[in-house]
């Protein structure tokens, strides 16, 4: 062994034993007692560090995955999504199954968690399936400038909210997470896009990150799961690696020393 290796303990990771619902799910938990938010982010990437296959990130899923989406999507009181993911992956509102909704009343949430979307210029197709195919209305988050313009287009449809702080033209992420705080949706699962999430993790506002790594090479130019101007150090430590037949990884990644 090379000396600059002497003392490096490594593990092969290794089936050792599957994971049922009940322990999925509880893998998946947000802490209990939150009085705060606590903001989850779920993103996926390609083997060579794509976030998207043929532009959309739809495109490197697989069975595990979409059932691992869901699961945490069943545990969140919000999903928080910048607008150009809406508009890429064609958003709906969250369908869920009547034992999630059961199980979601036992815990004294809403039966459905809404989509929260952050747009700066508030422009989304009011026919989209965002507004048409939900149970919720979706929140917009949006900043003073574009806030009664917005207003005026999506207000029957949506609950626009104006979620600048100082910049009149930017939605800033804390604001937006005191927003949640005040009406109780301390569980909040961010799905992107990049620039969205890069905007998170630059304010220090995210707080674990589950990334699925798929066995797939895309190539080309796609885009990382994490892209803007502002670069950070932000230690994370490992909770679980899962693995299935399909070899797809679900890692999650909290954060601390």
């Amino acid at each position: 062994m090379p000396d600059d290796a002497a003392g490096i303990q490594l593990t092969v990771l290794g089936a050792t034993d599957s994971v049922d619902d009940g322990r999925l799910s509880n893998l998946y938990d947000y802490p209990d007692g939150l009085q705060s938010c606590w903001v989850r982010g779920n993103m996926i990437a390609s083997l060579d560090g794509g976030a998207t296959d043929q532009g959309k990130a739809g495109g490197l899923a697989g069975a595990g995955d979409r059932a691992v989406f869901s699961l945490m999507r069943h545990a969140a009181d919000v999903i928080l999504v910048g607008a150009a993911t809406v508009r890429i992956e064609n958003y709906s509102g969250a369908q869920l199954p009547v034992a999630a909704r059961q199980e979601r009343q036992r815990r004294g949430q809403a039966e459905v968690p809404p989509i929260a979307v952050v747009t700066q210029s508030g422009f989304l197709d009011p026919n989209a399936l965002l507004f048409t195919r939900t149970e919720v209305p979706p929140l917009i988050l949006t900043c003073r400038r574009s806030f009664d313009d917005t207003s005026r287009r999506l207000g029957s449809v949506a609950e626009v909210i104006d979620a600048s702080a100082a910049k009149s033209d930017t939605v800033d992420g804390a604001t937006a997470l005191k927003i949640f705080a005040e009406r109780k949706l301390y569980r909040v699962l961010s799905e992107g896009g990049p620039l969205f999430l890069g905007s998170l993790i630059e304010d220090d506002l995210l707080d674990e990150l589950c990334l699925t790594i798929a066995p797939i090479l895309v190539g080309g130019v796609a885009r990382r799961v994490v892209s803007g101007p502002g670069q950070v150090h932000t230690t994370m430590r490992r909770t679980h690696v899962l693995t299935d037949d399909d070899g797809y990884l679900y890692t999650r990644y909290v954060k601390g020393v």
